[in-house]
């Protein structure tokens, strides 16, 4: 579904991405880690046509969209959420979630209002639908950010670091939820987190970047068992 192939992307003399490759089949649910600064986040800005690479190509179902603007990549099918979610305060929970099945769906009115409550109601925040955003908690607004990235209606959804700054019961009700997606709709995902738990128990593959390049690739299992990972990064935090 995704073929990141050979990208490179440079911020004047460092190198943030050094030739990385990487691919997606439809279905798959990907877990992409690495110690802070390894490109994770530059990656996803350069799929998602925020940045526009140095070199190499970004592919989705066979096409083209290297530094395609990001809203056509949107409507293409590839949604994502950002690490920091930053909803419009004053408008209620519904009005955001509409606002990007709208504007990032090309629904009309009526639609956007469904596929809006229908998200909503798939996070578990209905109660919360005519609220403010800027009430909610933190859990809530992570919350309110995924069903705003599922309402583009996308085949390919990236998320970043979606379960940061969550206590560890909310971590993997998160995460479970996000494996629901992937089984349950045949969403494809990819993952950045840094909370191991999570990452490592509903991936079904993991991919580690580490200092722009690509360090390792395999099940969870084999990654959480992999020296170059554990020296890198992992240190004794996975077993298991």
């Amino acid at each position: 579904m995704l073929e990141v192939r050979d990208v490179t992307k440079r911020f004047g003399g460092l190198v943030a991405l050094n030739n990385v490759s990487l691919s997606v089949s439809k279905g798959e649910l990907l877990g992409l880690i690495g110690p802070n600064g390894s490109g994770k986040t530059t990656l996803f800005n350069v799929i998602t046509g925020f940045y526009k690479p140095d070199g190499g190509r970004v592919l989705f179902k066979g096409v083209d969209i290297t530094g395609m603007r990001p809203h056509r990549i949107t409507r293409l099918g590839i949604g994502r959420t950002f690490q920091i979610p930053k909803p419009f305060g004053r408008m209620t929970v519904l009005e955001n979630v509409m606002t990007a099945a709208f504007y990032g769906g090309n629904a009309s009115g009526s639609e956007a209002r469904e596929i809006a409550e229908r998200w909503i109601e798939y996070v578990k925040l209905r109660e919360k639908a005519h609220q403010e955003a800027r009430t909610l908690n933190v859990v809530e607004r992570k919350l309110m950010e995924l069903a705003r990235a599922l309402s583009t209606n996308p085949e390919l959804l990236l998320l970043d670091e979606l379960v940061a700054g969550l206590n560890p019961s909310e971590t993997m009700e998160v995460a479970n939820l996000v494996r629901r997606l992937v089984d349950e709709f045949k969403i494809t995902v990819i993952m950045v987190e840094h909370v191991m738990r999570a990452v490592m128990t509903i991936s079904d593959r993991v991919f580690v970047l580490h200092r722009g390049m690509k360090l390792a690739e395999g099940t969870p299992e084999e990654i959480s068992r992999d020296p170059k990972v554990i020296d890198a990064y992992l240190g004794e935090q996975v077993r298991l």
